[in-house]
């Protein structure tokens, strides 16, 4: 990749596509990897409203979603921004998604990326590091969606441990607080139903915080952090009935204490008189109760004493991402995934060596055969991504250990960085290192693009070649050089280059091609390797 340093300005729009609301916000980027926020918008679209367990997003929710984006994306031209848009959970969990991100194109031009519950984790700790002097401190940050939550202790950029759950204001709204049948209630039964709501609420919290409780709660914390609606609008409220009138949310502190006086506040007041409550949006008045139970249980659990609110969360965590990703040409974000799955090879291949060798000698087949496939410089990424990783899956077991390796990839912590769509196809790159082709017969492959199809099918044809090269793991085959002809009946002839002159690479030759038909195929063209 390019180490020319990007000092230019930039001006990028960043959209977070929350299960409650999307957030917009447009900066101008330093050339160094800060920026300057030239304007914001929130709308509330209750995207996962109504949805029971967020396996289906309605009708009424997509038209929400595509309306909001279309008016964020015209914000986003005004000031000639380059716009990236990530999705959380009530897109990530849908069955029907595909449906909605499909209209979100055609309607805006906008391509989503949807992201896992640990990326979200990621990118939010990214940005409460832009906003309060937390760097040199060990944090427990704790971001409450609608839909999910985000728990993570880190101490600088390092995470030392992230959990997401599906348990988020709108989830536990639902669940707990029905608002068809609360809307049917008033007065004293209201008041009932709603002191039997939260302390069924504050159980299942409970029993659902416990496992991450016991793995996160020993790495201790100096200081925990809150971040985006729920968490804001407790501190607004607590700060209102302190009498204070902050000028903004970022830095704002609540105790434990005041947010069990808030708790009994919201049990005890029905939606009108919560429309009444200070420093409470009109707009979360039906889901902040839901919400701050769930509060009270992360507090409960992880034995916090004060919360202190980020202003800066998911959508600035992009926008700092992708800035800095801009220099050295994406070195920094590059370099981070490359770790993350550097780690998970040395934690679960018994020969991460041999992976490592796998990785070289699958991009320098990618770079030599260039103007055959005609991939870039993403997918080369990705490659070395899966060579590092294809085997995985023998931590499980041998048999069918490329099947296992899909599972691992898809489904391992460690793997962030990533969104969803690169992941997948990873995975089904290391997936498919070994035994059956590519084929519609497998559902993974089969829901992808034509185009991504054709990624994959290069991509690992690549890597099979390259694995077959270092059939002996050894080590011994120190370059390749490809020699390629074009048109009908064409060859491609790969000569691998041993590290000692001396060396017999006639086994990885034999073993290479043995493993070139399927880029063979998807190339077009007869491949030989030869020493």
């Amino acid at each position: 990749m390019s180490s020319v340093i990007e000092t230019q300005p930039v001006v990028l729009a960043a959209i977070d596509m929350g299960t409650n609301s999307f957030h917009l916000v447009v900066a101008r980027g330093d050339g160094q990897g800060g920026f300057e926020v030239l304007t914001s918008e929130k709308e509330t679209v209750r995207l996962g409203q109504g949805s029971g367990e967020m396996k289906l997003l309605a009708d009424d929710a997509m038209d929400r979603g595509v309306d909001a984006l279309t008016r964020m994306m015209a914000v986003a031209a005004s000031h000639d921004a380059d716009v990236v848009a990530v999705a959380t959970s009530a897109v990530r969990e849908a069955t029907n998604r595909q449906v909605f991100l499909d209209r979100v194109k055609a309607e805006t031009g906008l391509t989503v990326e949807i992201i896992s519950g640990f990326e979200e984790a990621r990118l939010i700790h990214l940005g409460v590091l832009q906003a309060l002097p937390i760097y040199d401190r060990r944090i427990l940050l704790a971001d409450i969606g609608g839909g999910s939550t985000e728990i993570l202790v880190g101490e600088g950029e390092s995470i030392k441990a992230a959990r997401s759950m599906k348990l988020g204001a709108i989830r536990l709204t639902e669940r707990f607080f029905p608002p068809n049948i609360m809307a049917s209630l008033e007065g004293e039964a209201l008041i009932k139903k709603q002191t039997r709501g939260a302390r069924k609420c504050r159980k299942y919290v409970r029993s659902m915080l416990a496992p991450v409780a016991h793995d996160l709660k020993p790495l201790g914390h100096e200081m925990a952090i809150g971040s985006s609606g729920t968490i804001t609008a407790v501190a607004r409220m607590a700060a209102a009935a302190r009498g204070e009138e902050p000028r903004q949310d970022n830095g704002l502190n609540f105790s434990a204490d005041e947010l069990e006086v808030l708790i009994e506040r919201l049990v005890s007041a029905s939606p009108d008189k919560r429309l009444a409550m200070e420093g409470l949006d009109p707009k979360r008045v039906d889901i902040i109760l839901g919400g701050a139970v769930l509060l009270a249980g992360i507090v409960e659990v992880f034995d916090v004493a004060s919360i202190t609110v980020s202003g800066y969360a998911l959508r600035e965590g992009v926008l700092f991402d992708r800035l800095t990703a801009r220099i050295g040409g994406g070195g920094r974000l590059a370099d981070l995934r490359r770790a993350n799955a550097l780690r998970l090879a040395r934690q679960l291949d018994p020969d991460a060596d041999h992976a490592e060798t796998c990785a070289r000698l699958a991009v320098r087949l990618f770079d030599e055969t260039r103007e055959l496939h005609g991939l870039g410089n993403a997918e080369r990424e990705l490659l070395e991504m899966a060579a590092l990783v294809h085997n995985v899956g023998l931590f499980i077991s041998h048999a069918a250990h490329h099947k296992h390796t899909y599972y691992v990839v898809r489904n391992a912590e460690q793997m962030t960085g990533f969104t969803e769509h690169e992941l997948e196809l990873l995975a089904l790159v290391a997936r498919y290192h070994r035994k059956s082709h590519p084929s519609d017969k497998h559902p993974e492959f089969a829901q992808l693009s034509d185009e991504d199809k054709r990624t994959v099918r290069i991509l690992a044809g690549l890597l099979r070649v390259a694995i077959g090269l270092d059939r002996a793991h050894t080590g011994s085959v120190g370059d390749v050089v490809v020699e390629a002809g074009s048109g009908d009946g064409a060859t491609v002839l790969i000569r691998p280059v041993a590290l000692d002159a001396d060396l017999d690479l006639s086994l990885e030759c034999f073993s290479a091609r043995e493993r070139s038909d399927l880029l063979a195929e998807v190339l077009d063209v007869e491949v030989k390797v030869t020493a």
